[in-house]
């Protein structure tokens, strides 16, 4: 199948954008690779360091016999559920590696931190610059420069981006990332939404509202719907940095450990195959395309318009959100999970997953297919699905017709013609809404605003009754350099309450939504943030403002003379003393200064 015009177009124009860059990248990356393996490059002080305390087998193997050496880095930890399952995944990978004559080391743990238990609270302050401090430790983890190629464990919202980022600092070396799956299907979102609801009006307790939430959240695994973490996992598998088809396999299921396994394998097979393809020749450009291309065709998380840009710049690869814009106007909507459906992820894997959403696009001529993978098949093994051969091992089988067309479909009969991202401009900046999420009817909201400078002044006003009415909820000083720009996901539930009310409701800021968010129409990500002096901070209560996803608008409906010449607020000084203060925030004040923009990835290393 060609190439659709469009994603020609887009890859051309980031190829020219990024030329010096990716070139400087790329030199750097196959001047690492030209050199001879660590154990033989180091002193030999260095050397008996870093392979003091191996089994004496696998030091001879790495030393003597100058056998493959795996760095391991990962981010387990029994707090988030979906990385519990790893815990025993390097006595694993160790093992395999040991079957094929090579070994395998833990180079490293990274921290990782659960949006779920931060959410509304201090913590999750430090979120988004977890991500840069995952993507630090990674490269802490890889800079004793002894391994021949890496394996990330790794799953949840910013770990997997940090991850990536980390790794391509290392471009040189192979790298396979190994993901544990979903947890099973639980109480349903829809289900959890609705208790949520009823107890943002009082009508339930908090001991409903928690075993609603246990119902829903119960195992070990990724939760469910398809936010950030899942969207993490569908992106990898386009990028082809998986085993093909591991994203979505649960936990507890026996296939698991042997696609673990297969992982060990597929990075080892890259090293003796001398296929030369590191990671960070496999993440070009085309490459970038594809993962924007399946976070579209699948309604995926809002927060991969902040982390891939931060990754592509990892790479040496310049993106913004006018790209996104314009492969959302092409890229058919192909999925309904959970927020932008009823679905979710272990039912978006039964109907046939991102196998078949793969196949998809490239027969219709939505991604490159001619791109390295960590695959000598390419892209197109990343449209099976993997199996238990009957004699042992694995086979992959294709994905099929659509097993329900309510949550996939093929790009001949989409859900929509166009993704489910779409860009807003307009006075107030440049901004992002989820428009897959939305009902068609609330795409234009116009209404008064009603100005906030926190999430929680926000719920006081709702309690209070002075939000029944048509209102926008501009919520500012929420942006990388304010306080670290944390996901503003508790407001979803008074303002769905409002919204079922039948009220014209929105909600603009600079901050970001979570992943699982989407039903109420929100402008997010509002560039340039209010704290740097963005026209966030020029607007007043009562303004009308027009939230229109349909011509791609966000506009305070006041004449250009008086808007101009509004003064820029300060954010309060309460704020000022308030943020960055308790629960580790002052660590991260360096980040919040260097920080860039949410369109720039809202990168501290740059």
């Amino acid at each position: 199948m060609k190439l659709n015009h469009t994603i020609e177009a887009v890859t051309a124009r980031i190829r020219e954008r990024s030329q010096a860059t990716r070139s400087a990248y790329l030199a750097r990356l196959d001047q690492a690779a030209n050199r001879k393996p660590g154990a033989e490059r180091l002193g030999c002080a260095n050397v008996a360091h870093a392979f003091a305390a191996l089994p004496v087998n696998d030091k001879l193997r790495v030393v003597a016999e100058k056998a493959p050496n795996i760095g391991i880095v990962t981010a387990f930890n029994d707090v988030l559920s979906a990385h519990a399952p790893m815990q025993h995944y390097p006595d694993v990978i160790k093992n395999e590696a040991r079957k094929h004559g090579a070994t395998a080391q833990v180079a490293g743990g990274v921290p990782a931190m659960c949006d779920g238990v931060t959410q509304g609270t201090p913590g999750m302050e430090l979120s988004l610059f977890s991500r840069d401090v995952i993507a630090m430790a990674t490269a802490v983890s890889l800079s004793h420069d002894v391994f021949d190629a890496a394996v990330m464990l790794g799953v949840c919202d910013k770990i997997v981006p940090g991850l990536l980022i980390g790794a391509l600092h290392f471009g040189h070396l192979p790298t396979v990332f190994i993901p544990a799956g979903p947890m099973t299907s639980g109480l349903s979102n829809n289900e959890k939404s609705k208790v949520r609801e009823k107890a943002a009006l009082g009508l339930v307790g908090r001991s409903e509202l928690l075993e609603a939430e246990s119902k829903a959240y119960h195992g070990a695994g990724t939760c469910t719907f398809y936010g950030t973490a899942n969207s993490n996992q569908m992106l990898l598998e386009a990028m082809g940095l998986h085993v093909p088809g591991t994203a979505f396999i649960n936990p507890g299921e026996g296939i698991r450990e042997e696609l673990t396994r297969e992982a060990v394998r597929t990075v080892l097979g890259d090293i003796k195959a001398h296929r030369f393809a590191p990671i960070g020749h496999v993440v070009d450009e085309r490459c970038i395309v594809n993962a924007m291309v399946a976070l579209l065709a699948t309604g995926g998380s809002t927060n991969h318009l902040i982390h891939w840009v931060a990754v592509a710049r990892a790479a040496g690869i310049v993106i913004d959100w006018d790209d996104f814009s314009a492969l959302s106007d092409v890229v058919p909507l192909l999925t309904r999970v959970y927020p932008n459906g009823s679905a979710d992820v272990n039912q978006f894997q039964a109907a046939g997953g991102p196998g078949f959403v793969i196949r998809e696009l490239l027969d219709a001529g939505f991604m490159h297919a001619d791109v390295l993978t960590v695959r000598a098949g390419g892209l197109r093994e990343f449209t099976g699905i993997p199996e238990t051969h009957p004699d042992g091992g694995l086979q992959w089988v294709d994905a099929g017709a659509s097993k329900d067309d309510s949550v996939v479909r093929p790009a001949s009969a989409p859900f929509s013609a166009t993704g489910g991202l779409k860009l807003l401009k307009g006075n107030l900046g440049r901004s992002v809404i989820k428009v897959s999420a939305v009902p068609e009817n609330l795409h234009i909201i116009e209404a008064p605003a009603r100005l906030f400078d926190s999430q929680e002044a926000l719920h006081l006003a709702f309690s209070a009754g002075e939000l029944d009415r048509d209102v926008i909820c501009v919520v500012r000083w929420q942006g990388p350099q304010a306080n670290g720009m944390p996901e503003l996901h508790k407001l979803t539930p008074p303002l769905a309450v409002l919204q079922g009310k039948g009220f014209k409701v929105a909600l603009v800021t600079d901050g970001r939504m979570s992943g699982a968010s989407g039903k109420v129409p929100a402008a997010i990500h509002v560039s340039p943030e209010a704290a740097a002096g963005g026209p966030l901070a020029k607007v007043q209560d009562g303004d009308i403002i027009r939230l229109d996803a349909t011509t791609g608008t966000l506009q305070v409906l006041v004449s250009a003379a008086e808007w101009d010449a509004r003064p820029l607020a300060v954010m309060p000084e309460a704020l000022v003393d308030a943020n960055g203060l308790g629960m580790g925030r002052e660590l991260f004040a360096g980040m919040r200064r260097n920080a860039l923009a949410a369109e720039a990835g809202a990168c501290s290393w740059l």
